[in-house]
């Protein structure tokens, strides 16, 4: 097992990592809106947090030698899923090109930070 670290995404907020490469499967803990570069979060919609949310995974994906195209599974959770899934959802297709992952969205009451978006994935390195 290896634990995947980048200074491109945020610092974990409890006893985790940002990822954990086991064989050559890879699995990112949640990530959600905080800007790497100064640790907290600063877009307040869902449009902004979701973009965040991305270039995170993207950066813990980058650092493990992977990328959105090895994704085969992802779990996502909103805060409001009937006012926020459309915009979600296309920032999400926007990311993911044409990979197609396997995809669970889930509607929680609350999320770390007050966040209204969190997004973990487990990708197939090459």
């Amino acid at each position: 097992m290896e634990i995947i670290y980048t200074k491109n995404a945020p610092d974990a907020i409890g006893p985790y990592s940002q990822a954990v490469k086991h064989g050559n499967l890879l699995f990112t803990s949640g990530q959600i809106a905080i800007n790497p570069a100064t640790g907290t979060v600063e877009a307040t919609d869902i449009e902004g947090q979701s973009r965040q949310v991305m270039k995170n995974l993207e950066a813990v994906l980058n650092e493990a030698g992977a990328s959105f195209k090895n994704v085969i599974k992802t779990t996502c959770f909103l805060k409001d899923v009937a006012k926020d899934f459309g915009t979600f959802n296309a920032i999400y297709a926007e990311a993911m090109g044409e990979s197609k992952p396997a995809r669970s969205c889930v509607g929680v009451a609350e999320l770390p930070k007050g966040v209204l978006v969190e997004v973990e994935v487990i990708a197939v390195l090459d």
